[in-house]
């Protein structure tokens, strides 16, 4: 590998938090004002074309939900053999999580094919705004398999130390959507179609540069896909998890907005520009989530788990100095942040006290996304995949149903469901994730007393 990848099995902790979350942080940044720039330019067209833009991205999310969590997946089975310095074992995951990411391509292509309509109509969305979803997503599927290739890519130079090269991709992406989207939109006259057309030329580029820069990190040519079916089993082990979990968090999203659509689809454009927005200042904690799982994952492979611990409560101290950043600019600044999209006062409003209602959930976020980490790098996804199953899915879809549809509960209780379950499910997670760490380190400390040479972990018991 690369020497200009410093291993993370040593040094600092804090430094090397700092230097791979900061270019992670950077990137996610990119890509959420990547998605703020669909929004503003589609505000331009109209505010119909702003609510279809809206709509079809949760569509769109809910079907890419399996690539998300191939990134996280092939971060989790390369990052120990990176750390255990296992090179070719590393380069071999390599080819076959590209070889993946197109088989899963092909899935989602076809289900997006056939259940977009459905989709869109489920979410509410009135007819003279449905167009403008359909239009967009059906562009978008044709670049699918860039998508999932970029994110294949991003979770393999994440196992490597490698957190710039994602971002330098996602910085090259928004500079081109920028450019790019008033040319299709309004030189060509394309509308909400150039949008899409748009980010699926922006993603093809992007995905052909972190191939290459894979080459590069590696010390070899770019990886091509492999399709060895029959060793996919512990790669498929952790991606299956992590795009449940994913898929969680984005169907639950996706019922919240469809029951938020019952007050209209201007209140779904608020919701989803708020959403953005405050996703953009969860980005440090996100770029920390993507570090703890780098080098977690390595010293896993090595076999160092005080050093386990050590980096999940250093982020967790780093997690508390963002939330006392970014709470206060979700409070007083929400309603300044809102207009800069649009001056509708339905979509204003709703952008706000979604905003002002999730703050007090804030450092739970980040919690979460913490524990979710460090768990997949101890090759322990099950519990957070149950848990994101749970707090995004079951419990708040259930309760949100009743108050929304056989109550008659105001719009805005679905924001105070979301935020109660986020705390409690921070708590929990916490509570497990110190639990297994701990059996970890007891498990380990018995596997080398008793003599044994410990070049990898012993498997934890109650995987």
């Amino acid at each position: 590998m690369s020497n200009n990848q410093p291993k993370l099995t040593e040094g600092s902790i804090p430094r090397h938090l700092v230097r791979l979350a900061i270019p992670s942080s950077m990137g996610m940044i990119f890509n959420t004002l990547y998605n703020l720039c669909d929004y503003w330019f589609a505000g331009r067209l109209s505010s119909d074309a702003l609510a279809g833009v809206s709509i079809a991205s949760s569509v769109f999310f809910l079907l890419i939900a399996a690539g998300i969590g191939l990134q996280i997946g092939a971060s989790a089975v390369i990052a120990p053999a990176v750390g255990a310095n296992k090179k070719s074992e590393a380069l071999r995951w390599s080819r076959e999580v590209i070889g993946l990411s197109l088989v899963i391509s092909a899935v989602v292509m076809l289900l997006g094919a056939v259940f977009t309509n459905s989709l869109v109509s489920l979410l509410g969305a009135e007819p003279h705004v449905a167009p403008y979803a359909i239009t967009y997503i059906r562009y978008t599927l044709v670049a699918v398999p860039a998508f999932m290739v970029g994110f294949a890519a991003a979770g393999i130079l994440m196992a490597f130390g490698d957190t710039k090269s994602n971002r330098n991709a996602l910085a090259i992406g928004l500079i081109l959507n920028i450019l790019l989207n008033p040319l299709l939109m309004f030189g060509f006259g394309w509308g909400v179609a150039g949008l899409a057309i748009a980010t699926g030329l922006i993603k093809v580029i992007t995905a052909f540069y972190l191939l290459y820069k894979i080459g590069l990190v590696t010390e070899s040519k770019p990886p091509k896909p492999a399709f060895t079916v029959k060793q996919w089993l512990p790669l498929v082990q952790q991606v299956l998890p992590a795009s449940f979990n994913m898929l969680s968090v984005i169907l639950g999203s996706f019922i919240t907005v469809a029951l938020i659509g019952r007050f209209g689809s201007q209140h779904i454009a608020g919701f989803s520009i708020g959403l953005r927005l405050e996703q953009l200042l969860l980005l440090p904690a996100l770029g920390m989530n993507s570090a703890v799982m780098a080098i977690a994952g390595q010293n896993f492979g090595a076999g160092n788990i005080e050093r386990i611990r050590q980096t999940y409560l250093t982020s967790l101290k780093l997690g508390l100095l963002m939330a006392a950043v970014s709470i206060p600019i979700m409070v007083f600044l929400s309603p300044l942040l809102m207009t800069l999209f649009t001056d509708n006062s339905e979509i204003v409003s709703t952008g706000t006290a979604y905003l002002r209602i999730d703050a007090i959930a804030f450092y739970a976020y980040v919690v979460l996304f913490l524990t979710t980490a460090t768990l997949q790098s101890i090759k322990q996804p099950l519990f957070p995949m149950a848990l994101g199953v749970a707090r995004h899915l079951v419990v708040p879809v259930s309760i949100n149903i009743l108050l929304i549809v056989y109550l008659g509960f105001p719009m805005i209780s679905v924001f105070y469901t979301l935020i109660s379950v986020v705390l409690v499910s921070a708590i929990s997670a916490h509570v497990f994730t110190s639990w297994r760490l701990q059996i970890l380190q007891s498990h380990t400390a018995g596997y080398i007393h008793k003599g044994q040479k410990q070049t990898s972990l012993p498997a934890l018991p109650g995987k």
